[in-house]
């Protein structure tokens, strides 16, 4: 049975949880103000997370109103693929890629991209090529310092090029024996993680709260892609989408007909 804090909304046996960049955003850039406000109104109806891979400090810039927290925004909150994760803004336990790797390994593997990187031949480079965080490690051969219009131009390349599709390739393969799992998302990266530890982690935070559907919305839902694992997990109900527009699109025809 789901618990009282939720029982009281109309829907209140449903979670609808989203990704954030391409679903509740476009990549990096803020929430509009009609995104919000359908939040906001869905909220009264159910319970609503979000699910995205970047740590909580970028998800923050994108979905936090000026005025507002974010965390008391969303009845679950999970950065990180949910290895950062909160509920009703309080924190819950969280994980440490570090801890799993360890810390020789760790250096090999970020050695070896490092190097990697240095070696493509792309168009340009800029800045924070490996992003450490708590629960994974973040690559973008471009550099996470590029501009907006400079990621569209490396997502166009990638697309041609598969630049992260063959960089990935080689990792899967040079460190097989390190349980890790590589996941192309966003326009500029890929992440980094333990075998597992993809966007179904934050699900294990929500399976004892007696939800009788979890909804998921998500943009990269192909094989591959950082939602695929979460979209087609048999506990949830999968909606891809193709940006914002079309989260808020389908929002409006499943929940307020």
């Amino acid at each position: 049975m789901v618990s009282a804090e939720f029982a009281s909304r109309p829907l209140g046996t449903k979670l609808v949880l989203f990704d954030v960049d391409g679903t509740l955003t476009l990549a990096r850039q803020l929430v509009s103000p009609e995104m919000a406000a359908l939040l906001r109104e869905l909220r009264a109806k159910l319970a609503i997370g979000f699910v995205g891979g970047s740590d909580l400090v970028k998800i923050t810039e994108q979905l936090q109103a000026p005025g507002t927290n974010v965390l008391d925004d969303f009845d679950f909150a999970f950065a990180e693929n949910g290895l950062t994760a909160f509920k009703a803004g309080k924190p819950i336990e969280s994980q440490s890629f570090i801890k799993f790797v360890g810390e020789e390994r760790y250096k090999k593997l970020v050695n070896f991209i490092l190097h990697y990187i240095a070696d493509i031949d792309i168009p340009i480079k800029r800045g924070t090529f490996v992003e450490f965080r708590n629960g994974m490690i973040n690559v973008s051969p471009i550099g996470r310092n590029a501009t907006i219009q400079e990621r569209l131009d490396f997502q166009a390349y990638d697309k041609i090029h598969g630049i992260r599709a063959a960089f990935v390739k080689v990792l899967q393969e040079k460190f097989a024996d390190y349980g890790l799992t590589y996941s192309i998302g966003g326009q500029i990266s890929f992440d980094v993680f333990p075998h597992g530890w993809d966007k179904t982690f934050a699900l294990r935070h929500v399976e004892a709260e007696g939800f009788e559907e979890i909804h998921f919305f998500g943009d990269k839902t192909y094989q591959g892609g950082n939602d695929w694992e979460i979209f087609s997990d048999p506990r949830t109900i999968g909606h891809s989408v193709s940006n914002p527009d079309d989260t808020y699109r389908q929002l409006k025809a499943l929940f307020f007909q």
